[in-house]
């Protein structure tokens, strides 16, 4: 049987958060690249209440895990017409 799903929604492409944690943990995210602790709760808060959000870590938008895409300065939020991390919409 031919399974007509994209690839990431599959089980076997199922991101759990000691995967996260290990990417979170890199050198990278220790740069001066991310966000403060404080601006990446804060876009993460956005996420959990976002109906784009999937199985707590992907975004239906983009596709992103957003525990890591909410860490990076250059990152926004894709979500259509608003900006749900922007100071302005968590206010």
């Amino acid at each position: 049987m031919v399974d007509n799903r994209c690839k990431g929604c599959r089980d076997d492409y199922v991101v759990d958060s000691k995967q996260i944690e290990r990417v979170l943990a890199s050198p990278m995210f220790r740069s001066d690249r991310c966000v403060s602790d404080s601006e990446y709760l804060t876009r993460l808060d956005a996420c959990m209440s976002c109906p784009k959000l999937q199985g707590g870590t992907t975004c239906l938008v983009c596709g992103c895990i957003v525990q890591i895409t909410a860490k990076l300065k250059e990152k926004r939020c894709p979500y259509p017409g608003e900006d749900r991390w922007s100071i302005e919409a968590v206010s």
